[in-house]
């Protein structure tokens, strides 16, 4: 006989092995454990709008940080934070170079606006992550893992900061975006960990090989679900009803039901034991949330 836990139930298998050599199980086990569930699927769909116009401010505000130490300001010469070679002038932050790299931070912020119901979302996390530990050659960084994690806490700060502060969503709502944020930021930092943290070194050839297996696939997989992603959100758009009371405006739309009871990712469907939906209709709060006018909301606005 096993040993119960206090639901009294027998814990449920992970297999140690697929954590490492299985992306999809990793990201599995990971959501189960800090309760990644369909009211954060919800949350994300519904935020997107918000956290994409907060992007600017947020880039801006990454990258100046990143340029205010020498040892991640030297990256964008050297391409490491592990160099001791000496940098004659490191990079302004209104450089043509510079600009590019913000570029790549606003895709960011796209992607994790985008569906994290698939795989393919994950992936694109996992690849960020091995690709700041310089494994994929022209486009890669060998960033040491106390700056990712710092750089990750200062952009989860951020967010919050902007969420919390856009008075255009509900307090309810606000409180599940930044929820669910939260979460996926963390299995982001997970998925750079991956890379840097020795633990599983033993599968290593397994896991490189699974790598450029599945690399090329991964790439068509990526390109397919941009577009599902487009077409998605555009119906998106057209089927969401959002009413308004003079100042107020609501997030919800007309159809909104109870929230659903489980959630794919990848080729597996995972149970969502949870209440129902914190900021559904039948949860929403009796105020009003004033909205703010267009010189109050800055990059809130819509």
């Amino acid at each position: 006989m096993g040993d119960y836990n206090s639901s009294g139930t027998l814990p449920r298998h992970v297999d140690r092995k697929a954590l490492y050599t299985d992306l999809e199980a990793r990201v599995r086990y990971l959501q189960q454990f800090i309760g990644f569930t369909a009211d954060d699927v919800i949350a994300l769909n519904r935020g997107s709008k918000y956290i994409k116009a907060l992007a600017p401010t947020l880039v801006d505000r990454v990258y100046s940080k990143l340029l205010e130490a020498d040892i991640t300001a030297r990256v964008f010469q050297t391409r490491s934070t592990t160099s001791e070679l000496d940098v004659d002038e490191y990079p302004e932050f209104k450089s043509p170079y510079m600009q590019c790299r913000r570029m790549f931070l606003r895709w960011y912020i796209t992607r994790i606006c985008s569906d994290p119901t698939k795989i393919e979302f994950w992936a694109y996390l996992d690849k960020v992550g091995r690709m700041h530990r310089g494994k994929d050659r022209m486009i890669s960084f060998d960033v040491e893992y106390i700056h990712i994690g710092a750089c990750l806490g200062y952009i989860q700060d951020v967010l919050i900061e902007g969420v919390m502060g856009c008075e255009k969503m509900s307090l309810p709502f606000r409180v599940a975006l930044v929820r669910a944020l939260g979460k996926v930021i963390w299995i982001q930092n997970d998925l750079f960990a991956r890379w840097r943290v020795r633990d599983g070194a033993e599968f290593e050839m397994e896991i490189e090989a699974v790598h450029e297996n599945q690399e090329p696939i991964s790439r068509a997989a990526s390109a397919n679900a941009n577009t599902r992603n487009r077409r998605d959100g555009e119906a998106s758009s057209v089927r969401s009803t959002w009413s308004s009371r003079g100042d107020s405006a609501s997030i919800f739309s007309d159809h909104q039901s109870t929230a659903p009871t489980s959630i794919n990712i990848g080729s597996q469907e995972v149970a969502a034991d949870y209440p129902a939906c914190p900021f559904s209709p039948d949860h929403a709060p009796s105020y009003e949330t004033r909205v703010w006018s267009d010189a109050d909301s800055g990059r809130c606005s819509r």
